[in-house]
């Protein structure tokens, strides 16, 4: 509801504004663009693979093999995984320019790049057996995400470059996946070379997201405001607020507001020439069910699977009548973290009671101004983090 709001009010601004700011306005081609698009449209090769889960869930995931200068080269790359955050999607590593980009640099400087999709986002609305529009569809959270999503994209990895390591890059749910299955499943974790989790997340605490807010809601009322499928999908109202609104200089400090409502300030770490683009693809959607497994995590303080809701159904998908408890401390793989001093997300506190859990924590570094998507939007991200992260790449080759 906000946002036809929120839309009826800037139609009606822009109607007498719109012959002055005529010229300024000028919406960037990514805004428009899919995934393999963006890749090329930067000089960049790019594939694009579906990968299959063991329950049927279809994964788009997509590949930058090399650089721009490398096409001649035929030597087997080191490989880098990339797993962005909640209602997020592969495009959050290739949305600023080339330098600023993540993707795209790891690429230049002699990586073969993987980017994956969550089931349910924008890019893996896809079942074997199920229709994106049934129930079924929608019945997962981040537990299946790390016992299926995961391991199975990791695995196809493996048997298309040949490789058995890797590395593996994530951003905040990106992180929380990937504690989960490196600390429950040995043999995969025995495939990641680094884990470098960037504004990790496992206990939210003390976070100050306005997600939070779902807490205060029975499950049954969550049902009933978001239904029991998508929670918020890319939508044609996203796109106009996008490439018609925020590409308007006029608009883009109140356009980067919302942006910066979920995950904290530090407008001038953003490229507002570009919030077209962020806007465009954002958010990219995930499951009400997840959306209720982090409510309960706000919750409960607990680094936990999902609590099916009675003790018959949690005995069914856990054979115990409670979720159990995730446990860090048996995650054997070597790990570099981030965290920001201003991410509303993935708090501090939150943040420096992890790090002791981590059995094999190689690499530390606290930022002070970063909010939770600095990480991969921030303008000064290659000095603060990425040159680091290449540095201990190559340092463990």
């Amino acid at each position: 509801m906000w946002r036809l709001i929120t839309i009826t009010c800037w139609m009606l601004l822009l109607r007498p504004t719109y012959t002055y700011h005529k010229k300024r306005f000028i919406t960037n081609p990514e805004a428009h663009m899919n995934i393999s698009q963006i890749i090329s449209y930067w000089g960049y090769p790019s594939e694009e693979y579906d990968v299959v889960t063991r329950d049927g869930y279809i994964l788009g995931v997509y590949r930058i093999p090399h650089g721009r200068g490398c096409a001649g080269e035929t030597a087997p790359k080191p490989v880098v995984y990339l797993q962005h955050g909640l209602i997020a999607s592969a495009i959050n590593w290739i949305c600023n320019l080339p330098s600023k980009s993540l993707a795209f640099i790891l690429a230049d400087a002699g990586y073969d790049v993987w980017m994956g999709n969550s089931r349910g986002n924008t890019w893996s609305k896809k079942h074997l057996n199920f229709s994106s529009t049934s129930p079924e569809f929608w019945a997962f959270s981040m537990d299946e995400m790390a016992k299926y999503d995961l391991p199975d994209t990791i695995n196809f990895i493996v048997g298309k470059t040949g490789q058995e390591q890797l590395y593996y890059v994530g951003h905040s749910q990106g992180t929380t996946i990937a504690f989960i299955a490196f600390s429950t499943n040995p043999e995969l974790a025995k495939r990641i070379k680094i884990f470098f989790a960037m504004a990790p997340v496992t206990t939210v605490k003390y976070t100050q997201s306005p997600m939070k807010r779902l807490t205060t809601l029975s499950r049954k009322l969550v049902k009933v405001l978001f239904g029991e499928k998508m929670f918020s999908p890319n939508t044609f109202f996203d796109q106009f607020l996008a490439t018609k609104v925020c590409s308007r200089k006029i608009f883009q400090r109140i356009c980067s507001n919302f942006l910066f409502t979920f995950s904290g300030f530090d407008a001038k770490n953003l490229n507002m020439s570009r919030l077209d683009v962020y806007l465009a693809h954002s958010p990219a959607g995930t499951s009400v069910q997840n959306m209720l497994h982090w409510a309960q995590a706000f919750k409960s303080g607990k680094f936990q699977a999902f609590d099916w809701g009675n003790s018959d159904q949690n005995m069914k998908h856990f054979q115990q009548a409670t979720p159990p408890l995730y446990d860090i401390t048996k995650m054997d793989v070597p790990t570099a973290v981030w965290s920001g001093d201003q991410d509303l997300v993935a708090d501090p506190k939150d943040t420096a009671n992890l790090l002791p859990k981590i059995p094999r924590l190689i690499y530390y570094k606290l930022i002070p101004h970063y909010n939770h998507v600095d990480f991969y939007l921030g303008e000064d991200a290659p000095q603060e983090i990425y040159q680091d992260l290449i540095r201990l790449m190559k340092e463990c080759s």
